[in-house]
């Protein structure tokens, strides 16, 4: 077992269903959508934007977000669905061109807000307990990581963006 945790663990039941769900962060009645509005980002386009987490185990995890607001991958306008694939490969190269990474896993959950979003988790190399579905298990586990580093290694990933999306 390649767990972040001691055994034994015991499994518990699932709370009741809570239907209808509360609204998320920029849906109606919920809190405000945290992104339409943040600058922040390390890179962005007119469809894209790449953010660095706050508190991140992990150098070099970044999360994207569509610049519009839609929610899911059947909300997204035909030409931003379409430039998904080169724009996640483009990140993964980036985080890939960082040292000391083997792999870079992709996830999209959808539960925070109502905002198009994935996270790009780099797995360090050698780090074999964390392969597959355990990363994030183990990325949630492990101590933060200097705010410093993850900025650093956001710097380069945007650098990297940026060179590589140049008009010429």
């Amino acid at each position: 077992m390649t767990l972040p945790f001691a055994e034994p663990l015991t499994p518990i039941e699932p709370g009741p269903r809570v239907v209808p769900e509360p609204p998320r962060r920029g849906e109606p009645g919920g809190e405000p959508c945290a992104i339409c509005g943040r600058t922040d980002w390390i890179w962005a386009d007119d469809t894209w934007a790449v953010f660095t987490p706050v508190g991140g185990s992990l150098p070099g995890t970044v999360w994207m977000a569509s610049r519009t607001h839609v929610d899911s991958f059947k909300d997204l306008p035909p030409e931003a669905a379409a430039d998904l694939g080169r724009i996640v490969g483009l990140v993964e190269n980036a985080i890939l061109a960082l040292d000391g990474f083997a792999r870079v896993h992709l996830y999209r959950w959808g539960d925070g807000g109502a905002h198009f979003h994935v996270w790009f988790v780099p797995r360090p190399l050698g780090m074999l307990e964390a392969v597959k579905h355990y990363l994030p298990l183990w990325e949630e586990a492990l101590p933060p990581a200097p705010q410093s580093d993850v900025e650093r290694a956001g710097r380069a990933i945007a650098a990297y963006l940026t060179r590589a999306t140049a008009q010429p």
